[in-house]
């Protein structure tokens, strides 16, 4: 559903978001590590999050990679959108670039339900949202 890029963007918004909870900043290596990832895939990912401000870094010996208050409230949603586009929410399930409401593909309407609700979760859920229920190890995004 997400292309691997979004997939270690989503767990690597969510892990920044945990630890700023906690004001601490994050090196794209605690990062990789922390989500299992490849340090030089997630090195490029940090970048253009920080370069769209889903993400905010500081240079220098205390530097890192955090989440301000501000983006503590953006939706996963808007994570998918930079890594991905809109393509989630608005394609064919088939993949057809004729499919429309008048050109129907076999899946659509039941895609169309589909991408609807999950763009739904998508934008109530924030980088915030899940910093509670992961201290309280209830969910997990690495290996326990």
């Amino acid at each position: 559903m997400f292309s691997k890029t979004c997939e270690y963007a989503l767990r690597a918004v969510i892990y920044i978001a945990q630890q700023s909870k906690q004001n601490q900043k994050v090196s794209f290596k605690q990062i990789a590590k922390a989500i299992d990832a490849p340090e030089s895939f997630i090195a490029r990912i940090l970048q253009d999050l920080s370069r769209r401000d889903v993400i905010q870094s500081a240079k220098g010996p205390t530097g890192g990679f955090f989440v301000n208050q501000q983006s503590m409230n953006q939706s996963l949603a808007d994570v998918v959108r930079v890594m991905d586009g809109d393509k989630l929410f608005v394609d064919c399930g088939l993949g057809l670039s004729y499919c429309s409401e008048k050109n129907p593909c076999p899946l659509h309407n039941e895609f169309k339900a589909i991408r609807a609700n999950i763009q739904q979760m998508l934008e109530s859920a924030t980088l915030g949202n899940f910093n509670d229920l992961l201290d309280q190890q209830q969910l997990f995004l690495g290996r326990s």
